[in-house]
């Protein structure tokens, strides 16, 4: 409760429902600085009952007809009315509209701007919208490289021997941040520390990062934020769309995606993903892969429908990968002679949302149905790990309004159910979990304030009762200022094997905790939102702060025993302070510039006393350059990432001695690409650590990898010099249809 109390003055001084179109209408001027919201606009669609009326900052909702395409009419005492056809595509969308003086020629031009790094304006929560466009910029074979152009979310590598990759937000792991593709859950349990490479990046439609706690309607896990994947829409992704990829290192990719119609309500998307790494590469000669072998394979198959009164999505998924590292010596078998690193992950998964339309408008009901089935099996030296998950969940949802539209709730169920099995040498940790869940939220949405109040209680069945209120509140100050303010409970039960698998890269023995209890947390904090005129360019400036304090934590204590590692329920305190501020430009139309910086302060009592997380820098910078061309044949993306120094472990050396080097050096990655465009065909070419920075003897006892002074987790900058890399797009849209 005290930190809803906090939330509340912390923002005081700051100062699946029916399809819904959103935007802003403004009057036109000569110079765009001088541009103003028009209050008391009328928009209307021809195929529905009702209107609406514009805001005092100009902005509007309406619920869009279940027949599409339809007309908008947009009229204002003063102006010239306009029309605009709005068709499927335009769903959910947020758009900027132009209304020109009648004083002036009876033409209105109506502008739909896309930015593809923009702050999701119409949003109550700070959300970052991240859309393919932007995903092009870098080469983003698949999820763990789709944040290479972004300073919210940071991408690590977990260790020097299995390539495995996990995202930080806030400082902290992963795991406390919620993933989701389109509202389902992904990245849980097993899949938490590689499932990161089994989502191609060709798929992706948009990435939204929601900081801070998510919406109750969402689950409970979001403590330190959300990220949720949009994926690819058969309605209106290409008819065709290869992807080839290769890079210096040996690494070969090929994707494939195609969506068409079946029927006039039904439409189907084809996705598939092949890749293999068939080299070893040891640049550092320490007779150890700087890069894992291996191959995977993913496919996907979805499939929508839109009724009358009903709406369907269905999919099925496949996933297979396989990996094999260690000394370049290995070769598959023979453990006894060479340290070896073999890790093979499979899941197979089914998914389905459907939707209900009411009589009643604005009401409507959704529910979200998800199985699947998940194995890891993974070997480091002698040290082996294999687990099972069996997993369902199911959300329902039902969507209405108090009056108007100004007033909306949710009312929901939940339900998850997940069985464990997992093994890790002596130590066995097998669950079965099944948490029914209730929810409920409202919305407020006022001319300024706008607010998501929301609370949900979970039963579990092994840790009873939980419950999370969670509060959101936004305030348009002028038509350029927002501020946000959020203040939130999450709690999750963590899984102290896969979520730390990568310390199977160690000789130190796991201790294991006596008993697992809920992680528990609050997060509460805001973001200040300017935009502005520059020489009549637009531009951002965006600072946000968040602090995450846990109740209850599982700490891994790296500092208690060189010898060990220690898992334990947390005794003391434990805390993330997070500031970030960023500037986005456009000096011209071709021309994108993005600067930030972030200040971490992430500590927990570790070894008996408070001290800061390994492997997090307390400072980071961030800088992106986007140029395109007037034709937009040429396009051009570079990337600056600033790393500073992060607190390191402590390890014992084969001679007895210590570790001298307690913090990391500070170092900056350089990544950029040019890419050309030629009818159908895109073709690009990339480097990523350009200035081919690498960490110097990154594995401890390298010549004893059996020993207990052997530790290849001791990771912070890249294990591998600059990478070239070079690719193909070829696309086909698909032919247009009557109603788009």
């Amino acid at each position: 409760m005290k930190y809803i109390v906090l939330g509340i003055a912390f923002f005081a001084c700051l100062t699946g429902a029916r399809a819904q179109l959103q935007g802003v209408v403004f009057s036109y001027s000569a110079d765009p600085a001088q541009k103003k919201p028009i209050y008391n606009a009328k928009v209307r669609l021809l195929g529905a009952r009702d209107g609406a009326y514009t805001e005092e900052d100009g902005t509007f909702e309406v619920i869009l007809p279940k027949e599409l395409p339809d007309t908008m009419v947009i009229s204002a005492l003063g102006f010239v009315n306009d029309t605009i056809v709005v068709t499927k595509k335009d769903r959910f969308a947020g758009m900027q509209i132009t209304l020109f003086s009648d004083q002036l020629l009876p033409e209105t031009i109506i502008k739909a701007k896309r930015s593809d790094h923009s702050i999701l304006r119409m949003k109550v929560l700070h959300v970052e919208n991240i859309s393919s466009g932007e995903l092009k910029k870098a080469a983003c074979c698949n999820l763990s490289e789709s944040f290479e152009t972004n300073a919210s979310v940071d991408v690590n590598i977990t260790d020097a021997v299995s390539g495995a990759k996990k995202i930080q937000m806030m400082g902290l792991d992963g795991v406390y941040t919620q993933i989701q593709f389109e509202n389902i859950p992904y990245l849980r349990g097993l899949e938490s520390s590689f499932g990161l490479n089994s989502m191609p990046g060709t798929w992706v439609e948009s990435i939204q990062i929601t900081k801070g706690t998510g919406n109750v309607v969402n689950g409970y896990e979001s403590m330190a934020g959300l990220v949720n994947i949009e994926l690819k829409k058969p309605e209106h992704m290409e008819r065709l769309y290869l992807n080839g990829y290769a890079n210096r290192f040996g690494r070969s990719e090929l994707n494939f995606n195609s969506g068409f119609h079946l029927s006039e309500k039904w439409t189907s998307g084809w996705f598939a993903h092949a890749s293999v790494v068939p080299l070893k590469v040891d640049e550092n000669k320490d007779g150890f892969c700087d890069i894992p072998n291996g191959s995977n394979l993913s496919v996907f198959n979805r499939y929508d429908y839109e009724g009358d009164k009903m709406e369907a999505k269905l999919g099925f998924n496949a996933y297979w990968d396989q990996r094999m590292g260690g000394q370049t010596s290995f070769n598959g078998s023979n453990f006894a002679q060479a340290y070896g690193v073999l890790i093979d992950s499979k899941h197979i998964d089914a998914f389905a949302k459907t939707g209900f339309f009411m009589k009643k408008p604005l009401h409507s009901i959704g529910v979200v149905y998800n199985a699947k089935y998940q194995t890891v099996n993974a070997q480091f030296g002698n040290r082996e790990f294999t687990g099972t998950e069996k997993r369902g969940y199911v959300n329902a949802i039902y969507d209405g309004i108090i009056n108007n539209s100004t007033h909306k709730y949710k009312l929901g169920v939940s339900g998850v159910y997940s069985e464990l099995q997992q093994q890790m040498d002596s130590l066995n940790d097998d669950r079965l979990e099944i948490v029914p869940g209730v929810f409920g939220e409202y919305t407020y949405s006022g001319a300024r304030l706008s607010a998501v109040a929301g609370v949900r209680g979970d039963y579990h069945n092994i840790y009873g009762f939980q419950y999370a209120p969670r509060l959101h509140l936004k305030y348009a100050v002028t038509e350029y200022l927002d501020l946000r303010g959020t203040v939130g409970k999450g709690w999750r039960v963590p899984n102290y094997m896969i979520d730390n698998i990568s310390l199977l890269a160690t000789g130190r023995t796991w201790i294991a905790p006596d008993t697992v209890t809920p992680e528990i947390s609050w997060n509460v904090g805001g973001s200040v939102i300017q935009r502005f005129k520059l020489w009549k360019k637009a531009g951002s400036i965006t600072v946000d702060f968040y602090h995450t304090e846990f109740e209850n934590q599982m700490v891994v204590d790296r500092d208690a025993d060189v010898n060990s590692i220690v898992f334990n329920t947390l005794q003391g305190t434990s805390y993330s302070n997070s500031l970030q501020v960023e500037l986005a430009y456009s000096p011209a139309k071709q021309l994108d510039l993005r600067f930030a910086y972030k200040w971490l302060d992430v500590k927990a009592v570790t070894g008996g006393e408070l001290q800061s997380r390994v492997m997090v820098p307390v400072h980071r910078g961030f800088a992106n350059i986007g140029y395109t061309t007037r034709n937009k044949r040429w396009l051009a993306d570079a990337t600056v990432s600033v790393f500073g120094q992060s607190r390191l472990p402590q390890n014992q050396l084969p001679d007895g001695s210590f570790t001298s080097d307690q913090f990391s050096q500070t170092y900056a990655l350089v990544n950029a690409q040019v890419t050309h465009v030629y009818h159908n065909w895109e073709f690009y070419l990339g480097g990523e650590n350009i200035g081919n920075f690498v960490q110097r003897n990154p594995i401890i006892d390298v010549e004893n990898p059996f020993s207990t002074t052997f530790d290849a987790t001791r990771v912070w900058a890249p294990v591998v010099g600059m990478n070239v890399y070079a690719g193909f797009r070829f696309t086909i849209e698909q032919p247009k249809h009557d109603d788009e």
